[in-house]
């Protein structure tokens, strides 16, 4: 029997039970919801009760959460499949203490670095570059990426691009228009060999020679690599390092936010980190009944392993965290998209969901028309602001608000047959086609979804969030007795493109390669410039 079989047998008893009845108590949205800081999380629109909540809080003590935690923040190698310690949370603990690593303390490392990124991000914001080219790939790009748009609003720095594909479209695009002259690029890659960010990084290099600019002064890397980046011309002071204990999708926190420092200079950079920090805090202080990643974690759980279902939507309300939900589904499918357990057996249950989303209100006419009315049950994390950054366009926020909030009510609430069908009479139908028109108008309900609200997405607010979802893939992890620190998945289609990329250049034939691949790279050779 696997740790879930009791809580699914809990759950069938109930899986028909509407969750709008569960607000017969009057005390429901309080008991479901809790608070860090000023971020509310809202778990009353699920079908969850008292009792399996208790019994998904044993979960954590069962596993043995709390100890694991804190393992992971006193530098314990937690990341047991590669002998590392997992300390992304060292990188914000700004006025926190030692942090200590094989019996030495990295924060002074730590510091020392984030002083060298402040003083190196004014020295770039006080001079004649306009722009800031940031090419990675992975962590190393959907982190900033997705941070420089969030805070945008912060934006008091040069304009920033990021570049992450090999397809060559992708650095055509960026570069065209921009000016050679007064571009930094920043090369984030920690060994300085992940082939397409040093494919990338040639062609930038290239760029600007071509066009008259110095990249000597005009390149910056983010990389532990010395020797390679001597090698490619980039002065050390422009070199800016971290340890193998910082995993790619959870280094915006370090020299990997360089871009975003720059964007939006160190002040405001010192502010996202901290909100990281006051969350790392809670996620240690806070209960388990009131710890806000722990019971995102365990919704997550009861959602995916208790109740199957096998996606998340990520619905933030916020058009700047567009790129939210692409981030979130590196974190969460990288870290717990695995099939074997810490022991190396292989797990009796599904692991992680697919993960997927889009802002609204763009989402309501593009994919929840399946949501609603389709036939799978896809839970919903919808995300809201109480305040936009353009007051002058409140009442577009306003709308923003009525549109959540109305999402979350409709899923829960659903329109019977009998609604629907009072309302095609209203119309003026009758008979049989009063009865097809109404069935197309019926919505089943008893959707589950969250509510993240906060007061304003500032820096500070946006490390709260992504610290927040952090923990939850950490929490989630241990529950599942994975490792959320490695991603061995990813290597082997890069071990394939490495053998493969001599074929396709035709100077070695296509030996060993099943048929389909073999005519495929037929194809391609015989229509290929």
């Amino acid at each position: 029997m696997n740790i879930f079989d009791e809580l699914i047998r809990k759950q069938e008893a109930v899986q028909d039970r509407s969750i709008l009845s569960l607000f017969d108590n009057d005390n429901r949205a309080s008991d479901f919801s809790t608070q860090a800081g000023d971020i509310l999380f809202d778990f009353s629109k699920t079908n969850l009760d008292a009792g399996m909540m208790d019994a998904l809080l044993d979960l954590i003590e069962s596993a043995d959460v709390a100890a694991r935690r804190d393992a992971m923040f006193a530098g314990d190698k937690i990341n047991e499949t590669e002998g590392r310690a997992v300390l992304h949370t060292a990188l914000r603990n700004v006025d926190g203490g030692p942090v200590m690593v094989d019996g030495d303390d990295v924060m002074p490392d730590i510091l020392a670095t984030l002083k060298r990124m402040g003083e190196f991000s004014d020295k770039i914001r006080a001079s004649d570059i306009t722009d800031v080219v940031n090419i990675g790939i992975g962590g190393s790009d959907l982190g900033p990426a997705m941070a420089v748009q969030a805070l945008s609003p912060y934006h008091d720095g040069p304009r920033c691009h990021f570049v992450s594909n090999v397809d060559g479209a992708h650095i055509a695009d960026t570069l065209r228009g921009l000016d050679a002259k007064t571009t930094l690029v920043i090369v984030a890659s920690k060994t300085f060999t992940t082939i397409e960010t040093m494919t990338n990084a040639r062609t930038a290099r290239a760029w600007i020679l071509d066009h008259g600019g110095d990249p000597a002064r005009q390149f910056a890397a983010l990389s532990t690599a010395q020797e390679k980046t001597d090698d490619f011309g980039i002065d050390a002071a422009q070199v800016f390092g971290f340890e193998d204990w910082v995993g790619g999708r959870y280094s915006v926190w370090g020299p990997i936010g360089l871009s975003l420092m720059i964007a939006i200079g160190p002040r405001a950079f010192h502010a996202f980190l901290r909100g990281a920090q006051s969350m790392d805090r809670h996620f240690c202080a806070a209960a388990p009944h009131e710890n806000m990643p722990m019971l995102l974690a365990l919704v997550g759980i009861w959602h995916n392993q208790i109740c199957g279902y096998a996606t998340r939507a990520v619905l933030p309300y916020d058009q700047r965290l567009g790129q939210l939900p692409d981030y979130l589904q590196q974190l969460e499918m990288e870290s717990n998209g695995k099939s074997t357990l810490m022991d190396g057996t292989t797990a009796p249950f599904n692991t992680g969901p697919v993960v997927w989303g889009a802002p609204g209100t763009n989402g309501q006419h593009a994919f929840y028309q399946l949501i609603h009315q389709g036939t799978r049950v896809i839970p919903c994390e919808f995300m809201i602001a109480a305040n936009g950054h353009e007051p002058e366009l409140a009442h577009h926020h306003k709308l923003l608000i009525a549109n959540c909030l109305a999402q979350s009510e409709a899923l829960m609430r659903g329109r019977s047959l009998h609604e629907a069908s009072q309302m095609m009479a209203a119309k003026g139908l009758t008979g049989a086609e009063l009865d097809r028109q109404a069935r197309h108008r019926v919505f089943p309900g008893n959707r589950p979804s969250t509510t993240l609200s906060y007061p304003l997405l500032d820096p500070f607010t946006l490390g709260q969030i992504i610290a927040l979802y952090e923990h939850r893939v950490f929490v989630e992890g241990v529950i599942l007795g994975i490792n959320s620190y490695d991603q061995w998945g990813v290597e082997l289609g890069k071990e394939l493109a490495t053998s493969l990329q001599p074929i396709v250049e035709g100077s070695e034939p296509a030996v060993g390669k099943d048929g389909s691949t073999t005519a495929l790279l037929d194809f391609i050779a015989k229509h290929a410039g």
